[in-house]
């Protein structure tokens, strides 16, 4: 078996609890009668049927279905939603979806200054979500279930900046990075604007894309990907002893020049060395191993969640 599909693990001492602040994340609000209704004809995933106890993973794709831009939703009221996503897309992907709303009743604006978002793990989760994606309210703050990491439970929490921070002991923002790569489910950011599909990602396996929903940018070509059997990427999580960076080609020792995959996403090891969500051609986990224009090969970590051969 090659260096690509061995397994390792983590130093069982290392513990994901606490609380920290994701300054590198950003909201965008949606207000008004027709919100719900202008992001269902937007995203991958259905914002019409969307309830106060629920979030929803979705994916802002182009015509050509490739991504621009990932958020986490959630639905504050009847008429406003709030759209969390990285900080480094926001200004970009703001103005792109402003040009689709036309005539619907619908105002979106930059809220990252008047939301304050904070990651919560282990004993600091709190309120009653729990399964990913259901929502919880906690006063005036929101609480969003995440896929856990390393069999340890994660959160969102989300509200307005006057509102006091979530209790629990402070969680180092690089171990929340690190988990939030554990938990293989990728935030998109700018090094990878238009990249992949977004079952390149395992979007589809992780509630990120709606199948029977109506029409939305790219839905032929996400549809075609799924039903016809033409995808040849996947997320996987992988370990490096070299540094790693988001964009970053990756290249089999059997051909140096033909680049076999991305890095998505990036954190230090607690253990030693580089964590990374990647998206990688699948015909790349057969022969050689992997490497990230170093001389370090890239090992295999076990994915935390069944992929969707199905639906």
């Amino acid at each position: 078996m090659n260096d690509i599909l061995t397994p390792i693990g983590h130093p069982s001492s290392i513990t994901l609890d606490g609380v920290t602040r994701l300054s590198h994340l950003g909201v965008i609000r949606v207000e008004g009668e027709d919100a719900a209704k202008f992001l269902h004809g937007q995203l991958t995933q259905d914002f019409s049927l969307l309830g106060l106890d629920q979030a929803r993973l979705a994916a802002f794709c182009s015509a050509k279905g490739r991504m621009q831009a990932s958020f986490i939703g959630l639905k504050r009221s009847a008429t406003e939603i709030l759209l969390v996503c990285s900080r480094d897309v926001l200004v970009t992907t703001l103005k792109r979806l402003s040009m689709f709303v036309m005539r619907a009743k619908a105002k979106l604006s930059d809220a990252s200054e008047d939301y304050a978002v904070y990651g919560l793990a282990g004993q600091a989760i709190a309120g009653t979500a729990t399964a990913p994606w259901s929502a919880s309210r906690l006063g005036d703050a929101s609480v969003i279930a995440l896929y856990p990491a390393q069999g340890v439970a994660r959160q969102l929490w989300l509200a307005p900046i006057e509102v006091a921070a979530p209790a629990g002991k402070a969680l180092a923002p690089e171990l929340w990075l690190w988990g939030e790569v554990q938990s293989a489910v990728a935030t998109l950011s700018q090094p990878l604007f238009e990249a992949f599909v977004p079952q390149m990602l395992n979007y589809e396996s992780v509630g990120g894309v709606n199948f029977k929903k109506g029409c939305y940018p790219g839905q032929e070509v996400v549809a075609r990907s799924q039903f016809r059997g033409t995808l040849k990427r996947r997320a996987f999580v992988v370990h490096s002893d070299a540094a790693l960076v988001a964009g970053q080609e990756l290249f089999s020792s059997e051909d140096t020049e033909q680049p076999v995959g991305l890095v998505v996403q990036v954190a230090q090891a607690p253990g030693g060395g580089w964590d990374a969500i990647v998206s990688l051609q699948l015909s790349a986990l057969e022969t050689g191993s992997l490497h990230g224009g170093s001389a370090a090969a890239l090992t295999l970590l076990p994915l935390p969640y069944p992929l969707l051969e199905d639906i």
